[in-house]
C-alpha cells in the first residue's frame, strides 16, 4: 500500500536581480517587469525605447529561468513569473520583489511608474489591488486582468492606470479585451484604455501616447 504524499514548504532566502539605467531627468522612476521568456536586459532596452532618455529605469528579472529552445545545451535562457500551479506562491513573491526593489533604490512610491508587459501585467494588477496607493502610475502592455478582479473587495485603487491592448493579440482575444476598461474601472477611477492594431508584441509605436499620458499624470 502506497504511503500518502505530503506537501510542505519552507522559507529560503534567495537573491533577486535587476538592471538599473539612469536617465537624464524626469519627475518619475520606472520599475519595469518583462514578459514570459524574456530577460531584464530585453525589458530595459524596450522600456528605454518606449519612454525615451528621461527617467531612471530598473528592470526586475523574474525568479524562474529555463532554456529557450529544445537543445538542452543552449546557453540562451528566458525567465518567467510562475505558473498557475504555483500562483499563490509567485503572487506573494512578486509583491516581495517589488517592495524590496523600491526599498533598495530608496524610491518613494509617489514618484514610481510600474510598467509591465505580457505575463507581468496580471501580477502587477494584483499588486495594485493589495497595495492600492503604493505607486503613482501603472502602464500595462498586452496583458490580462486577474480572473477574480471583479469579485475582489478592498480599498479603491488610487494609482493612475494606462492599459494598452492589441487587436490581434494571440493570448488575449478581442472579445475579452473589449471588457477590460469597464472591468478596470470597477476598482480604479483613473483609467485610460487604448486598443491598438497588431499582435502580441511590445507596442513601441505607442511611445508618443505613453509619454503624453505620463506628462499629464506626473505634472505637479
Amino acid at each position: 500500500m502506497a504511503t500518502p504524499i505530503q506537501s510542505g514548504t519552507f522559507e529560503l532566502r534567495r537573491p533577486a536581480r535587476y538592471l538599473l539605467s539612469h536617465g537624464e531627468a524626469a519627475p518619475y522612476r520606472v520599475a519595469a517587469l518583462h514578459g514570459y521568456g524574456m530577460t531584464a536586459a530585453e525589458m530595459l532596452d524596450l522600456t528605454r525605447r518606449l519612454l525615451g532618455p528621461a527617467p531612471d529605469i530598473a528592470a526586475l528579472e523574474a525568479p524562474n529561468t529555463f532554456n529557450l529552445g529544445r537543445d538542452h545545451h543552449t546557453t540562451t535562457a528566458g525567465y518567467n513569473w510562475g505558473t498557475r500551479d504555483t500562483a499563490e506562491f509567485h503572487i506573494e513573491l512578486h509583491h516581495q520583489m517589488l517592495n524590496a526593489l523600491m526599498a533598495q533604490l530608496g524610491w518613494n512610491g509617489h514618484e514610481v511608474l510600474l510598467l509591465g508587459y505580457s505575463q507581468s501585467v496580471g501580477l502587477n494588477y494584483r499588486y495594485l489591488a493589495t497595495h492600492p496607493s503604493s505607486v503613482r502610475a501603472a502602464v500595462a502592455l498586452c496583458g490580462g486582468i486577474p480572473a477574480n478582479w471583479d469579485q475582489s473587495s478592498g480599498a479603491p485603487i488610487e494609482t493612475a492606470i494606462l492599459h494598452i491592448a492589441r487587436t490581434e493579440d494571440e493570448f488575449f482575444p478581442a472579445h475579452d479585451v473589449a471588457r477590460f476598461e469597464e472591468r478596470l474601472r470597477r476598482r480604479a477611477s483613473a483609467v485610460e484604455f487604448h486598443l491598438l492594431p497588431g499582435r502580441h508584441r511590445f507596442p513601441l509605436t505607442a511611445a508618443p501616447l505613453v509619454q503624453s499620458w505620463l506628462r499629464r499624470v506626473f505634472t505637479p
